[in-house]
């Protein structure tokens, strides 16, 4: 494509400006090269100007720049005023808008959008709409992963995946839209056919993210002012807030009385071969009955969300019921398919909140012992491993402590510092470092009825082991378990 393309509706000043062909953008001087235009993006640890050089020597000649800096004369180089801002821009034009050929769905919130976009998607897939997700844990499409950096990733990413999924002949994608990706102008230039909120509660606050909660729920806002549809949890004291500003038809779920989408008569399901939650779901057009495989009230919340836009493409009730009783999400809350009759679930809970949250959660049904697997990150978030102990100290039966992203530090160091504080609540543990043999172990002495916690990884296929990155899956040690 021509820079003049590329550039088309951005505001720019460049000296000897010369048209020539573009055969990527790119953002990252280890990714530069011939015929590609170099971005310096400014962040919050590091300055993209400071690799510009960088990626001259790998071959790019043009540059996307914030100020003037020192590069040879034949290197080409256009100021803006915003790099990020402008590489959403640029990234839309690359790929030729592919928001205008499928179907942008953004969920927001502080807790669910991972759940909510995947069940989502399942339940679009199965009723016939082909639909892919990109978020947490990557993008997912007819079948194939593509591995992405952060919740929302860069702007580039997003418009080169929609082009991807668009190509494939997805008439839907449910994006993941984190107040950091608001902040950061990864969505600007994509126009949501509907958003929904699922909650908001202080948290990125601080450090790099934000300054206040003010500062965050003003970018959670800012989703709801570039949609076509917005989908609220009425019982999130916040809906109202941004109800209030924005102009867009509205539609509303809760659990707590009359809304659009509600539910009712609420209640757990256990079985052999399930695990989750049971209500009497209300729409416009009546009433079915919903199963998620998923445990936890806050799941049917999610439920609600991800009906609330199935019910935007007219689907009907018995098509979204046998859809959402299929609905998993890899690493959260997930019942593993094992052949038991104890369950093992794996869910990505890595601090004490999420902690006391999840075992509360498995509690409230018909259960035998729960025994937990999980550790703590090294080098830094002490507290965690404090909060982490004292929960499952007092809430579980058993703490298999073990690895979970030591990197510098000593594993088993880690491992004695969250024992000490499930001893101060009287609870039982035992310490094995090798996070598969943990696994292994916990899954050898559980017996009917008996709930095992597998905690801190999910989705997540790596470990941090002396600033490596090693290979490992909770999913992959349950499975070599029971293949053995």
């Amino acid at each position: 494509m021509l820079l003049s393309e590329i550039l088309g509706n951005v505001e720019y000043t460049c000296t000897d400006f010369t048209d020539c062909e573009i055969a990527d953008i790119v953002y990252s001087s280890r990714n530069a090269g011939e015929g590609k235009i170099f971005v310096a993006l400014t962040g919050a640890f590091s300055d993209g100007h400071d690799y510009a050089q960088s990626a001259y020597l790998a071959g790019s000649r043009v540059f996307l720049l914030e100020k003037e800096i020192d590069l040879p004369s034949d290197a080409l180089c256009i100021l803006v005023k915003n790099s990020r801002a402008v590489l959403s821009q640029i990234s839309a034009n690359f790929f030729s808008h592919p928001d205008k050929e499928i179907d942008v769905i953004g969920v927001t919130g502080t807790k669910g959008k991972t759940t909510v976009t995947h069940m989502l998607a399942t339940c679009l897939n199965e009723c016939g709409i082909k639909s892919g997700v990109i978020g947490t844990v990557g993008a997912y499409y007819d079948g194939r992963h593509i591995p992405t950096v952060n919740t929302t990733p860069e702007s580039y990413e997003i418009h080169r995946i929609l082009r991807i999924m668009a190509d494939a002949g997805c008439k839907a994608c449910c994006i993941e839209v984190s107040s950091i990706g608001l902040k950061t102008h990864r969505v600007d230039d994509v126009h949501f056919s509907t958003a929904v909120f699922t909650n908001l509660s202080p948290d990125h606050i601080g450090g790099a993210e934000h300054d206040s909660f003010e500062e965050y729920s003003y970018w959670k806002k800012q989703l709801f002012k570039k949609c076509g549809t917005a989908i609220f949890n009425k019982d999130d004291l916040f809906s109202d807030e941004i109800i209030k500003e924005i102009s867009c038809p509205v539609k509303k779920f809760s659990v707590e009385g009359e809304a659009d989408f509600s539910a009712g008569d609420i209640h757990n399901l256990r079985t052999d071969d399930f695990f989750g939650v049971g209500f009497d779901c209300t729409t416009p057009e009546g009433k079915f009955e919903a199963k998620i495989a998923m445990p936890g009230f806050y799941s049917v919340y999610n439920a609600l969300a991800a009906v609330s836009v199935c019910k935007q493409y007219g689907i009907e009730n018995e098509k979204i019921a046998a859809a959402l009783e299929k609905a998993r999400v890899k690493g959260r809350n997930e019942l593993m398919n094992v052949p038991t009759d104890f369950a093992v679930i794996i869910d990505y809970a890595h601090n004490g909140q999420s902690f006391n949250s999840v075992i509360d959660t498995v509690k409230a049904y018909p259960h035998g012992k729960i025994i937990c697997v999980y550790g703590s990150v090294g080098d830094r978030a002490q507290l965690r491993r404090q909060e982490m102990g004292l929960v499952c100290g007092k809430k579980a039966d058993l703490s298999i402590i073990t690895t979970d992203d030591p990197n510098f530090e000593d594993p088993e160091a880690i491992a004695k510092e969250i024992a000490s504080f499930v001893e101060k609540e009287g609870g039982e543990y035992k310490i094995i470092v090798d996070r598969t043999e943990a696994v292994h172990y916990a899954l050898s002495i559980a017996r009917k009825d008996d709930i095992v916690l597998i905690l801190g990884k999910g989705h997540e296929t790596i470990q941090k082991i002396k600033g490596e990155k090693v290979h490992y899956s909770d999913h992959e040690s349950v499975m070599s378990y029971f293949s053995k």
